[in-house]
């Protein structure tokens, strides 16, 4: 059964730049999960990583990356992509 909660996705041109954003929304206690990008929204892009934040954390993540300049392709809200069966991802 798909979620009908709202969540965002950070996405990005390559792994690195995903992982390096993971990482330091990390050390700032930011939550945030590591997904592919769902095809929906993926578009032109070939990195396949996403992360994944719920609404309640989105403003600091955005804060967060401001602060540290860090680099990321768009951050795209999304329903109904999280099937509570299916395998889950760190």
């Amino acid at each position: 059964m798909k979620s009908s909660k709202e969540r965002y996705y950070i996405l990005f041109r390559n792994y690195e730049h995903g992982m390096a954003l993971h990482e330091l929304l990390d050390a700032n206690h930011i939550d945030n999960r590591i997904a592919p990008a769902p095809r929906a929204i993926q578009g032109e892009l070939s990195c396949g990583v996403s992360l994944v934040l719920d609404p309640e954390v989105i403003d600091a993540a955005k804060a967060c990356i401001e602060e540290n300049q860090a680099e990321y392709y768009d951050i795209v809200p999304l329903c109904g992509q999280m099937v509570s069966k299916r395998d889950k991802y760190c």
